[in-house]
């Protein structure tokens, strides 16, 4: 599916002033000792990617869901930046320090702006890890480009199937929560499967990105003989209750079709997975990257 030939943007000067000062508060409040910023230009703009931890060793790239940043990492940074050099990155056409200039209208286009971005960082190799639509451009570029990930590692990624109207609804719920007085907000989360709510630390710079107008082209559904083809190491961590599909069904599926797959179902969370369970889906990825 093709996006409009427009460029992802905020409403207003005053929205992306507003959304800024929020995103740099955060990061001197989370990131108390200060990453390497790097910039990588691209032909559709410039990517930003934050690195931590040692130079030495295969890099592990964090890449965000939709609406998300290298923020959405913040949980994860220190442990696996322990073992591993690790690029947080704030992508094109994401609420982020990253700046577009072009249109991406399609998923060639998704997945070359990657490509090109790694390629800025000097990137060759890379532990890809990717969170919902993260989760569905690592596995699209490991398509596009075979061989190139040493692995991959997939929170509820997106493109198993066609966005419906019940994941809509939760997204459109979670942003109206995160609007409502604190004690209710948090109620809410338990409710709405969404334990972003929960994040007061994030909750500014959530309200504020509230005014970003995404324009990227959505998640195409992955087929069968493109899944097939997969032959990289790869976990998939699937969120019991997501709103994204049935985690069952798709857990299935994966396993009869990516033998080198190691798939796994986390009970209680949902697509708020990456948020919900920051501890145990550490755990199970350093486990995974172990000697790799």
């Amino acid at each position: 599916m093709k996006a409009p030939d427009r460029i992802s943007e905020f409403t207003s000067d005053r929205a992306r002033t507003r959304f800024h000062t929020a995103y740099d508060q955060a990061r001197a409040r989370l990131w108390p000792a200060p990453p390497e910023t790097v910039v990588a230009p691209t032909r559709f703009g410039e990517v930003v990617a934050y690195r931590f931890g040692s130079a030495e060793g295969t890099p592990v790239v964090l890449l965000p869901g939709a609406g998300g940043n290298a923020l959405s990492w913040t949980p994860y940074l220190a442990r696996l930046s322990a073992h591993h050099p690790v690029l947080a990155v704030d992508p094109i056409g994401e609420p982020g320090a990253a700046r577009q200039t072009a249109p991406v209208p399609d998923e060639g286009a998704v997945v070359e702006c990657l490509a090109e971005a790694l390629d800025a960082l000097d990137v060759r190799r890379a532990h890809l890890v990717g969170m919902s639509y993260g989760g569905w451009l690592a596995l699209r570029h490991e398509l596009r480009f075979p061989g190139r990930a040493a692995s991959l590692t997939l929170l509820d990624p997106a493109g198993f199937g066609a966005v419906s109207g019940r994941f809509l609804l939760w997204v459109v719920a979670g942003g109206l929560a995160a609007l409502t007085p604190g004690p209710l907000r948090r109620r809410l989360a338990g409710p709405l499967g969404n334990a972003t709510l929960r994040q007061e630390e994030l909750l500014g710079l959530l309200r504020a990105s509230l005014s970003f107008r995404r324009r990227l082209p959505a998640a195409t559904p992955l087929a069968d003989a493109e899944l097939a083809s997969i032959t990289v190491p790869t976990l998939v961590l699937l969120g019991a209750r997501s709103r994204l599909y049935d985690a069952a069904d798709v857990a299935e599926r994966l396993r009869g079709l990516v033998p080198t797959a190691d798939v796994e179902v986390v009970p209680d969370a949902g697509h708020d997975l990456p948020v919900h369970s920051p501890g145990p889906v550490t755990d199970r990825i350093e486990e995974f990257l172990a000697g790799r």
